[in-house]
């Protein structure tokens, strides 16, 4: 089985794909998407969203990292996808999945599916743009406010020349509600002769296989449920295997990981975003770990961050401590 990892704005950036995939069982990321309108972006602004860029486009943990552009406009796409690929990126994403009203109501994101055509428009400029060893890939949703044209999206990117199609199993109208459907995505697979990948609603290594079982992918993409539980993809690998997970990752595996994202995040983020990225990760690892529970409720009201540095510091004795 091949395990992506996400992209998620504001969540998922190169600080907590370093940490993830540090832990292990992830094939490739996706960053978050870059937003393309009218004008060609500098080098810069590639790499201050895939900084990994600078380290053969892979994590620090060698993990290979797949750039994402949002737009919805041929020409500028294709333009900067061309500059982005003199960066060497493992490969260029094109997001058709994003809800945000922001960008639907530019025509980027989710709401081009509405317009078949202009998917392949934009699809097919960016592939004529860039490389041929470079992959192509797309990320769409199963419709806007329905799943009518699904079928027609999904062979737009593929007459387009993406050479693999991630298919988050909601509409855009479902935003992130429960649940995913992956029912849908067999039509998707019966429509292209291009791999799809299933995303949506994978929180444990059950959700995994009822995915599996239900979408007939083989590879599957994480998101929310690989933050929550960091070892989500190390222990659906060996189920996978047929072996038991002999090494699952407990709460004192997560306090070296958890210093060292603090560590990213104070080098990295602007001193407004840090305390919040931090609370912000242990709010979700809430549903896998009761010690987050006590962990969220200490630095829930905390923003000072030499406070926090000092929590962090204590978590981290405690464990050697205990070790």
């Amino acid at each position: 089985m091949t395990l992506l990892l996400a992209p998620m704005e504001g969540l998922l950036d190169f600080v907590l794909r370093d940490v993830l995939t540090r832990v292990g069982g992830v094939d490739r990321c996706v960053s978050e998407f870059i937003r393309i309108t009218g004008t060609l972006l500098p080098d810069k602004v590639f790499l201050r969203y895939l900084p990994e860029l600078r380290n053969g486009s892979r994590t620090l943990a060698g993990v290979p990292v797949r750039a994402q552009l949002l737009g919805s406009d041929p020409v500028s796409m294709a333009e900067n996808a061309a500059r982005l690929a003199a960066l060497g990126p493992e490969g260029i994403d094109l997001n058709f999945g994003c809800p945000a009203k922001v960008v639907n109501r530019h025509g980027g994101g989710a709401a081009l599916l509405q317009e078949p055509e202009r998917i392949a428009a934009v699809v097919g400029a960016v592939r004529r743009a860039v490389p041929a060893h470079l992959p192509v890939s797309a990320k769409m949703r199963l419709g806007f406010n329905d799943t009518g044209l699904m079928r027609e999206c999904a062979q737009a990117m593929q007459a387009g020349g993406a050479a693999e199609l991630v298919v988050h199993a909601r509409t855009k109208a479902d935003g992130y509600r429960p649940p995913a459907y992956w029912e849908h995505i067999p039509a998707i697979r019966a429509a292209v002769a291009i791999p799809v990948v299933a995303n949506g609603e994978i929180w444990t290594v059950a959700d995994a296989l009822r995915c599996r079982a239900v979408s007939g992918c083989d590879a599957l993409m994480l998101g929310r449920g690989m933050v929550a539980d960091p070892g989500l993809a190390r222990a659906i690998r060996a189920f996978d295997a047929g072996l038991p997970d002999a090494d699952p990752v407990v709460w004192a595996d997560l306090i070296p990981h958890l210093a060292a994202f603090w560590q990213l995040v104070c080098d990295d983020l602007e001193p407004r975003q840090r305390a919040g990225r931090l609370k912000q990760w242990l709010n979700l690892l809430r549903r896998r770990f009761v010690e987050a529970e006590v962990a969220y409720q200490h630095v829930r009201t905390m923003t000072d961050q030499r406070a926090i540095t000092a929590w962090v510091a204590a978590q981290q004795a405690e464990a050697r401590n205990s070790a």
